[in-house]
């Protein structure tokens, strides 16, 4: 097949492929304003001394910063969300290393079919449509109105695509690293902390970056299962900054958010740095 070639010495061609990679570059520039608009009004709305809805450049003051410091529910509710990321992300990288590591090596039948079917019921129903059998499971159990309920149910969520991307990276690791330290007398335990987790690290940093910025910005689930404003996470008690008209604050809004998305952004830096992302295995037989 025989590709089309622009005829350089035809200027209407020349004119138009110039117009064509113009229009291009201006609908790039455009997408990327729209995506970036957000992110400038949460690095300058937060020094305003009176924000807006709009990116405008600062009367640079710091008394936002100081209003949710003084603000009790915003100092706890950030150390509830700190308390829950750390406990659920933690429960999740360990629960899918032991499980990606057995269904990687132990051959079950059906194993790849429980895999697809775990991925598309946790793709398929959604946080809304369990709440009312979540919630009473909870309940049953005695767990309402702690965060042990509310990691529980963030971590057997997010289980199923943390075992579909990590079995993956269990994959790569060749049989023969495990086998040299059986013949020296390691057990599974010692094989798996000492030999595979060393190599699949960055898929546990992907899944840990992963799970953490899910359960850091999860509203729905604390909401549901937490009864105190005192046991609320940052991602549900932002929703309650107003002021005496009802309208929100946006000082405080603005301030609170910033700090809120302080964590998540060093942690990716962090492991982008360390370890790199990438979704599959990295060793070749």
């Amino acid at each position: 097949m025989s590709s089309i070639r622009i005829d350089e010495t035809d200027p209407m061609a020349t004119v138009k492929a110039l117009l064509s990679r113009i229009g291009l570059y201006l609908f790039a520039v455009l997408i990327g304003l729209f995506f970036a608009v957000p992110m400038l009004w949460l690095l300058t709305a937060p020094f305003d001394a009176s924000p807006g809805l709009n990116v405008a450049w600062p009367s640079f003051t710091l008394d936002n910063f100081k209003g949710v410091f003084e603000n009790p529910r915003a100092v706890t509710s950030l150390r509830n969300s700190l308390v829950l990321a750390v406990v659920a992300t933690g429960c999740v990288v360990v629960s899918a290393a032991f499980a990606g590591y057995a269904l990687s090596r132990v051959r079950i039948p059906g194993r790849n079919l429980l895999l697809y079917m775990l991925m598309l019921f946790s793709a398929v129903v959604s946080g809304t449509a369990t709440m009312v059998p979540t919630f009473l499971l909870i309940y049953e159990i005695g767990l309402i109105n702690t965060h042990t309920g509310v990691v529980l149910i963030l971590t057997g969520g997010m289980l199923p695509t943390a075992l579909f991307i990590l079995k993956d990276f269990m994959d790569s690791v060749p049989r023969s690293y495990e086998e040299s330290a059986q013949v020296a007398g390691a057990s599974s335990i010692q094989v798996l902390k000492d030999i595979v987790v060393p190599v699949v690290r960055p898929g546990l940093a992907v899944i840990a970056v992963w799970a953490l910025v899910n359960i850091w910005g999860d509203f729905l689930t604390p909401f549901i299962l937490l009864r105190s404003a005192d046991l609320y996470p940052a991602a549900v008690v932002i929703y309650n900054f107003y002021d005496e008209t009802g309208r929100p604050d946006l000082s405080l809004v603005s301030a609170f958010a910033f700090l809120y998305s302080i964590p998540v952004v060093l942690m990716y830096l962090f492991v982008n740095a360390r370890y790199g992302f990438r979704f599959h295995g990295g060793i070749k037989r």
